[in-house]
């Protein structure tokens, strides 16, 4: 049985909190259900706290990029949450670019910045 990331919703955003190191077929499962959900609820904004997650691989890394590539494509402003040091390193070694992503140390500052982000 495959494990499946809970996605919450609170008001017009949803935020997701990763508790443990992704596989392939959970982070796909991911990114569909987080694209599925933002489309059925017209959230407008994404919290992706990442902060129990010390290492990633590059398909991991990729899928990442794209669902917040994709979140940004459906109309959703996206903030990330406590990136640790190893996974900053691996998203730009591979590439990754997160230009338009706006990142807070924790869960509380990112909510606070995407309200601001969404008041624009």
């Amino acid at each position: 049985m495959m494990t499946r990331i809970p996605i919450l919703k609170l008001r017009d955003c949803l935020i997701v909190s990763i508790q443990w190191e992704l596989d392939d077929q959970t982070a796909l499962s991911f990114q569909e259900d987080l694209l599925d959900k933002l489309h059925t609820t017209s959230a407008r904004g994404v919290v992706l706290d990442l902060t129990p997650i010390d290492f990633i691989d590059s398909f991991i890394a990729k899928v990442l990029g794209d669902v917040i590539s994709m979140s940004g494509l459906m109309g959703a402003k996206v903030v990330i949450t406590g990136i640790q040091p190893a996974v900053a390193i691996t998203l730009i070694e591979l590439g990754i670019r997160l230009e338009n992503v706006v990142t807070a140390l924790d869960l509380e500052n990112g909510l606070e910045k995407l309200e601001r982000e969404l008041e624009d």
